[in-house]
């Protein structure tokens, strides 16, 4: 059984997919599974695996489920008595703890431009744990070869891959384009989107003027102010894309 475990978690890993581990780390007297029995809880209540099922088992999966969204581990101690049956109307017996594991998988980033700082971008990030997607309209630009450790290099008309594709909430997206057009339609077409992080790269007089722009076409302002732009941190370093690389 934990063998399908081991490969659902590795699937959720490979997907991009949070779940929540849990294992039976101890137990005294009587109950249904031994230590190392382990189930894994996706957010959405599918389950691999089981820990017993019974009394515990559908309290365990509620806390995986609070240790998803939370991002928290927890130990969790059963007294499996009649107590615990009277809230759970279950009888079962003995004692056991689970530890329970949020399954994190690496952040997904998402590097809307293939040119020089994008590529530099990638390299880093890769470094760092991410897992890359890059996105650019010149396949002399985006291609294996320039990001052989990216999980994905996709040749298309940036907002029209961006209209098409729904990003994880989890996700983090840097908007590193080769100009005005592509930026501001790649941000009008992001900054409404529920992301962990969303960065323009760009001057400040040209990120003043991209949002006037887009101000205007009646994006909210509540979705602007969550832009960090100009994106990277200032360390007082001269602008080259192997800097920003490291600001960012």
């Amino acid at each position: 059984m934990n063998r399908e475990v081991f490969a659902a978690v590795a699937d959720a890993l490979e997907r991009g997919e949070p779940a929540a581990l849990v294992t039976i780390v101890s137990t005294t007297g009587s109950t249904p599974q031994r230590v190392g029995a382990k189930m894994l809880v996706f957010g959405d209540g599918r389950i691999v695996g089981t820990i017993g099922g019974g009394c515990y088992e559908n309290d365990a999966f509620g806390k995986a489920r609070e240790a998803i969204a939370s991002r928290t581990p927890q130990v969790v101690h059963y007294e499996l008595s009649d107590d615990f049956a009277q809230e759970t109307g279950l009888i079962c017996g003995g004692q056991m703890d689970v530890y329970i594991e949020p399954i994190e998988p690496s952040p997904e980033l998402y590097i809307i431009g293939g040119g020089h700082v994008g590529f530099h971008l990638a390299r880093v990030a890769h470094e760092v744990g991410f897992r890359v997607h890059v996105i650019d309209d010149r396949e002399k630009f985006a291609n294996a070869e320039r990001f052989p450790t990216a999980a994905e290099v996709i040749v298309d008309d940036i907002p029209s891959w961006i209209a098409r594709v729904s990003l994880p909430a989890h996700a983090y997206a840097v908007i590193v384009t080769r100009g005005h057009t592509n930026d501001l339609e790649a941000l009008r077409a992001l900054a409404p989107r529920e992301l962990r992080y969303l960065g323009l790269i760009g001057s400040r007089a040209k990120v003043a003027r991209i949002y006037d722009a887009l101000v205007a076409d009646r994006i909210p302002a509540v979705a602007l102010k969550r832009v960090h732009a100009p994106i990277g941190l200032d360390i007082g370093m001269k602008w080259t894309p192997t800097s920003l690389k490291s600001e960012v």
